[in-house]
């Protein structure tokens, strides 16, 4: 009798020692996430498992567009997004009086200008069209991007926030077309050169590491002022939630996930480089 009230004291113990990775599972705490495809929701589908570690269930909810993203988090329908840059963000709030903030900084994907009817920057000619995103920011910087080519001259007061408008030089009488950031892209067949957003152009299956005839160099400030950020609605970026989902993002595993995916097309933001590049 005592070996058999053993045995089952040690199957129960043993059916507890289960419990946490599936009875406990409906504990954990949720943490949505809105994203764009490329690389935003890939990089939280690898971070799940670890936030899974630390209490949490992340839930990702995937969008096309820069617009819906940000605006159920201000509602305060999900509890964050990561797919834009810290200057969209600001011209966001500022354009549609939303409160959103920066809870961290995660990564930069680097702007690249591709080809489109023309192979190569050294093709470039007279009235050659240029397809760029039609938002505020994402304009300027692929402006910056053509101006340190060479192709057009800005006026340097306008720097961040140039548009065609800030043109002072245009010695190849480029057309610059506007389209919204997630087709440009598909406008690729139909004009000289593309530039386009690092995740966008995943998406299209160009890789900025490889594939850009010219991308934006590693020390300059748009890359800087241009890192892809977790945004919250104003007063929540200190909740223990936030704070461990930005703590993922940042960990050694993700940064590693990041560089062995995208070989440079998209990169993990350190503070050390930031910190540097302010000094110079």
């Amino acid at each position: 009798m005592k070996k058999q009230i053993l045995a089952a004291v040690l199957a129960g113990a043993t059916v507890l020692g289960t419990l946490p990775m599936c009875a406990f599972a409906d504990e954990l705490e949720t943490i949505s996430v809105a994203a764009t495809p490329a690389p935003h929701a890939e990089i939280l589908e690898f971070a799940k498992p670890l936030l899974e570690e630390k209490g949490y269930d992340l839930d990702i909810q995937v969008f096309e567009d820069y617009v819906v993203p940000n605006n159920v988090v201000d509602s305060g329908e999900l509890d964050a997004n990561y797919f834009q840059h810290i200057n969209y963000l600001n011209a966001f709030n500022e354009e549609k009086g939303t409160k959103l903030v920066n809870a961290g900084e995660i990564h930069y994907e680097p702007f690249g200008i591709y080809a489109g009817k023309k192979a190569s920057l050294d093709e470039v000619a007279d009235g050659d069209t240029v397809g760029v995103p039609n938002d505020t920011t994402n304009e300027a910087r692929a402006l910056l991007l053509l101006a340190a080519q060479g192709w057009i001259t800005l006026d340097p007061e306008a720097g961040i926030t140039a548009t065609p408008e800030d043109i002072t030089e245009n010695p190849y009488n480029l057309e610059i077309e506007p389209f919204e950031a997630a087709s440009v892209a598909r406008h690729i067949d139909e004009v000289s050169y593309v530039v386009l957003n690092g995740n966008y152009a995943l998406e299209a299956g160009l890789n900025a590491g490889t594939d850009a005839l010219a991308v934006e160099a590693a020390d300059s400030d748009a890359i800087q002022q241009y890192v892809n950020v977790i945004a919250v609605a104003e007063g929540n970026e200190n909740e223990p939630k936030i704070q461990a989902l930005v703590e993922v993002l940042k960990s050694d595993e993700v940064k590693a996930f990041i560089e062995e995916k995208w070989n440079g097309a998209v990169v993990p933001y350190e503070v050390e480089e930031a910190a540097e590049t302010e000094a110079e």
